[in-house]
Formats: structure tokens, sequence, C-alpha cells
């Protein structure tokens, strides 16, 4: 904020006990000025400001010059701690304090300034009721100020509906005549508002409805010199709107730059979490449909195998007439293949070794033995007597059997053990001939 020098008018009358405010007014007031003075002092370092408080308990019992203006914190924060309570409740004709003469007092000790370059500022602070005051007195003491280029703020606490006219007056004439106008409606827009008119309700902290007005924003920050109303924001938007910091939390940046920007900072983050947020619901939404459509597919699929595997056991039943021909074929079947994989691994081992070639050959007996004496076997299980009867004649026919053994490949029919399995297959089947031939008899 630019160079400025600014003079805090404190009440400090007997109605400043009232318990309206929390905790009194007076505490209240003090809490609001002690923001005031670490706002001015921190936003320039050159800024400077004083104290005075409107009654005195000397002879004069008018406004008493507390600190000239400086930029010395500690004195400041003295004189605000160390107003007392004092002045007279019920006097004919005059009021607890004189708004006139106290005013003209503090621009008598801006005049009078150190720093000459800076803006002039007066902030007032109001709580005792202006019964006796003139009207023309405080446009007067307005004008004053607008001739000498002092700008005024005013803060009302407490006797609102008594007090708020003739402050509004005094704020207008600060603001000068086109600003006097702009109050009854004309040319509103047009008119630059130096001075402010805050009002704080009944219960309201003062300092939470100041740090959104613009006496503490600045001149540039709002355009409306009253304020008032039920609530603080009421009260606040009164005073001037903050929207135009609303980047900034509501803070001006060039009054706090650190603070604003950590502000902005902190927004940006949580805007940026809240669209996270909202994009990993929406994709959350969408993989939730996803799901469920894989999950009717997967059902659908498990459904089909198991239908299939219910209806499965139907042609088992219709085949057990012909598993006995089925394993007589798979038999037959594995001992060729057999066979004929055991003559093509002797040729392609052709020239080797003698004994090797030998080894090989009773391995492939050995299998070619326990194939042929399975089909034999199964052969004699046939379905009907005479398929059974014309097997067993073909195979008890030594001429047959060697030729049927002579066709197959790597098989020597005169190997001992094939002889052995021949003659133990005849024995059997005239077992069971005798067998069947003393049933008939029977």
């Amino acid at each position: 904020m630019p160079l400025e020098s600014c003079m805090i008018l404190l009440d400090n009358s007997e109605f400043m006990r009232n318990g309206d405010y929390i905790p009194t007014r007076m505490e209240a007031q003090s809490d609001a000025a002690n923001m005031i003075v670490n706002q001015k002092t921190q936003s320039n370092p050159e800024s400077t400001v004083g104290v005075i408080a409107m009654s005195s308990s000397g002879p004069s019992s008018g406004a008493e010059l507390l600190v000239s203006p400086t930029d010395d914190l500690g004195k400041i924060l003295t004189a605000l701690h160390g107003v007392p309570l004092c002045g007279e409740m019920d006097v004919a004709g005059k009021d607890a304090v004189d708004i006139a003469a106290s005013v003209q007092v503090a621009a008598l000790a801006l005049k009078h300034r150190r720093n000459k370059n800076g803006s002039q500022r007066i902030v007032l602070f109001v709580g005792s009721p202006l019964q006796c005051a003139d009207k023309r007195a405080l446009v007067k003491a307005g004008k004053q100020l607008k001739k000498n280029n002092v700008f005024i703020d005013v803060i009302a606490l407490g006797e609102l509906e008594e007090n708020e006219p003739k402050l509004r007056e005094l704020v207008d004439a600060a603001n000068g005549t086109a600003a006097a106008a702009a109050a009854g409606g004309d040319d509103a827009a047009t008119v630059e508002r130096t001075c402010h008119l805050v009002t704080i309700p009944a219960g309201v902290l003062p300092s939470d409805v100041l740090i959104t007005s613009p006496i503490l924003r600045g001149d540039g920050g709002g355009g409306g010199g009253g304020g008032g109303g039920g609530s603080a924001p009421a009260a606040g938007a009164g005073g001037g709107g903050g929207d135009g910091f609303a980047d900034f939390g509501g803070v001006d940046p060039n009054m706090d730059p650190e603070l604003a920007m950590a502000l902005r900072v902190s927004m940006e983050e949580e805007r940026a979490r809240q669209e996270r947020v909202a994009a990993a619901s929406n994709e959350g939404s969408s993989n939730q449909e996803e799901k469920t459509g894989d999950d009717g597919e997967a059902a659908a699929g498990a459904a089909a195998p198991e239908a299939m595997d219910v209806a499965a056991p139907a042609p088992e039943v219709g085949e057990e007439m012909n598993d006995e021909d089925a394993l007589l074929q798979q038999a037959l079947a594995m001992s060729m293949a057999e066979g004929a994989g055991g003559a093509e691994e002797a040729a392609a081992e052709g020239g080797g070794d003698d004994a090797a070639a030998a080894m090989d050959t009773e391995g492939g007996d050995d299998d070619d033995d326990a194939a042929m004496q399975m089909a034999l076997a199964m052969s004699m299980q046939g379905e009907g007597e005479e398929k059974s009867a014309e097997g067993g004649q073909q195979f008890q026919d030594p001429a047959f059997v060697n030729q049927l053994l002579g066709s197959l490949p790597g098989v020597n029919p005169d190997d001992p053990a094939i002889q052995e399995a021949l003659r133990k297959a005849n024995e059997d089947a005239d077992k069971s001939d005798k067998k069947d031939d003393g049933k008939k008899d029977e």
C-alpha cells in the first residue's frame, strides 16, 4: 500500500462499558484498533499511526492526543491498551464525545506529521449516542477534511439507529459534493468513495467485520460509503464487497503479499484436488459398468460348460453295448502302431551293433507278445456265439496264426515266447469248449 499517515480516534466514554459486544464495547474497540494498527504499519514500513482519546479527565474533558503519528509500534500499542474510561454520561446539551472537535484535533495532528509525502487518514470509532450532535457541524467538519485532502473512515459500535444518519452526513461531506449526490442515487457508478462508514451489529466481533471492509483493503477495494445490517456478512458487504480479491481468499495482495499468495496456492491445490476426485469418481463408475458387463458374460460362459457337462453322460448310456468292440479295436490299433514303430527304429539303426539290434528285437517281441495276448483274450469274448466259434477255430489253426504273425513287421513267428502264448491260448480254448459241451449235455 502507499505511504500513509493515520490517526485513530477512540471512544473512551462511560458508554463503552456496555456488554452488547464481546466482552465489552471498549475491549472490542481495542481489538479492532490493534488490527488496524498492524495493517497500517506492515503494509508500508514508513507509514505512521497516532492515537487520540475523545474523552479526557482533565479540565477541558475534550479530545486528548495520546501519541503523535509515529512508526514506533511499541508506543502505539502502549497508547491503545492504556486508554482509560472517563467522561460524564448525563450532561445537559452535550454528548459524551464531541465528534467535530475530535476530528479537528486529528486533522491538526496530521498537518504536523513528520513525513509530508504520504496521504492522510482518520479512523473514527463511535460507541456513544450522538443526541446533541449538530448535522451542520458534522458536514462542516467533513468539508474541511475534504479541503485538506484528509480521508476519514467511521466505525459505528452501538446506538446505530441514532448515530448512523449523522455519521453518514459526515462521511458524505468528506467524500465531496459528488459523493453526497451519489448517496441520493445520482451517478453512483461514477463516484469514487475514499471515505467509508462501517456499522457493526451488536454481538459481532468488530475485527471480523473489518477484515473484509474497505478500511483494511484500501481505497480501491470497495465503493460502499455506508454499511450495516443484522449480521457480520451484511455489515462487511455494506462497507464494500471483497469479491475483487476472491482469488486470494479475500485478502488484498498489496496489503500482505505473502499471505495472499499462500491463500491463492492453497485454493488452487484444493480446486485441483476436487477435480481429481471428480475424475476418479467418473472413472470408477465407468469401470463398474464394464465390470458388470464382463461378469454377465462370464456367468453366461460358465453356464454353457455346465450344461454340456450335464448333457455329456447321455451318450455313454447308448454306447455301453459297444464298449467291448471299441476296446478290441483300440488294442489291435495300438499293437499295429507299436510294431510299425519298432520296424522303423530297426531300419533307422541298420548297420549298428548286432547286440543292440537283438535287444531291440527282443523288446519289440515282448511288446508284441503282450499286445497279441490281449488281442487274443479279447477276441475270445465276442458278442455272439458264432463269432466266438469262428474266431476260436481260426486261432486254433496253426497255419493261420503263423501267417498272421508273419505279416506283422518285426515279429518272428518261431520265437519261443510267441509259441508258448499260442499254446496257452489253445489250451484255454479247449477248456472253454469242454465246459460249454458239458453245459449243453446237462
